[in-house]
């Protein structure tokens, strides 16, 4: 199939996924500012499709009429939980009261999660007009097609479980099931620029591109535990920035010293895929990346978690898993050489 078949669909897939990029970085703005339940609701914002600007606009009983909706919400979410036998998360949701408590309108965190969701819905125009853009392809190749679909509806359920995010108030395992999604979309349309795109393999032995898939498989257990020390650090929001390293120290130190198993691993991939390919330009961007990552994340331990690092230590890693997948995906392993010669 020749590029110019699908140039028009890679560059679609380009700007989706930088989109979805942006989105990560604003998602990281919206956890360091706090402004996760600037909307109490979802889609809409405070009932409005555009948010209020003060208090004023809002009912006196505003804090009694969300907290009420969350409440159905949840519970409607807990029987589904009920429903796939997770009965100790439903209950945990549905005893949890803590759930329910409404925070005071705040106009700058309403607006922050609103902007979120704008960008949250241009998204989903973008994936909505990639799959519009593959059904042409159906007679060239069946594939993007599918896999177009299959992220339409990826983000179509990213999109509803955002709002038992919400409606869960920010619960710490929905957060890190939403982070997971985003990452699952990420590797979705990178497949799809993979396959829509010119570009050429390096030829490996297999040990090389195993050992990629470990680095990836460390790097993703990286980010989980960076979910967690975010977690940690929500649980003590309420006491001074400054201290809030010394009070989640445990997590924090799990988070910092695995950085290193990242980074050693991810040395000795380079070093095998140099001996056995060319000098490539996405290998050597994974270590830079790598290393920033590190970097960002000392700077939020020795500087107390500054706000302005907390999104670029996250768009950081997740960009980090694209590049690893985008490179695991260019990898030829000899092994599949063979086969091909063989054909």
């Amino acid at each position: 199939m020749s590029y110019s078949a699908t140039k028009g669909y890679h560059k679609l897939c380009l700007s989706a996924l930088v989109a979805v990029y942006f989105l990560i970085m604003v998602g990281g703005v919206v956890r360091t500012t706090g402004a996760g339940m600037g909307c109490p609701d979802w889609p809409k914002c405070f009932g409005q499709w555009v948010p209020p600007t003060s208090v004023n606009q809002l009912r006196p009983d505003y804090k009694e009429e969300y907290a009420s909706l969350r409440d159905k919400k949840n519970q409607k979410f807990a029987r589904y939980l009920s429903s796939i036998g997770m009965n100790e998360t439903a209950d945990k949701i549905l005893s949890d009261k803590s759930i329910l408590v409404e925070a005071d309108f705040n106009p700058q965190k309403t607006w922050i999660e609103y902007v979120n969701r704008l960008i949250g819905v241009i998204i989903g125009f973008l994936i909505i007009a990639l799959f519009l853009r593959s059904i042409p392809l159906l007679k060239v190749n069946s594939f993007f097609f599918w896999l177009s679909l299959s992220t339409l509806l990826a983000v179509i359920i990213q999109g509803w479980f955002g709002s038992i995010v919400v409606s869960t108030n920010l619960t710490s395992w929905t957060i890190t099931i939403h982070m997971l999604l985003a990452v699952m979309i990420v590797a979705m349309l990178i497949f799809l620029m993979h396959k829509s795109s010119p570009s050429k393999n390096i030829n490996v032995p297999i040990q090389v591109k195993f050992l990629l898939i470990v680095c990836m498989f460390l790097l993703l257990t990286q980010i989980l535990l960076g979910t967690e020390v975010r977690a940690a650090i929500d649980r003590v929001a309420q006491q001074g920035r400054e201290n809030w390293i010394s009070l989640i120290w445990a997590d924090f130190v799990v988070h910092r010293s695995f950085s290193w198993i990242v980074l050693l691993v991810h040395v000795v991939f380079i070093l095998r895929l140099k001996k056995t390919s060319c000098n490539n330009a996405l290998s050597l961007s994974l270590v830079l990346l790598i290393l920033l990552t590190i970097l960002s994340g000392a700077g939020m331990g020795y500087f107390s978690v500054p706000a302005f690092l907390q999104p670029i230590h996250l768009l950081v890693a997740t960009v980090t898993f694209g590049l690893q997948f985008l490179l695991f995906l260019r990898l030829n392993t000899h092994k599949a050489i063979v086969l091909e010669n063989q054909v």
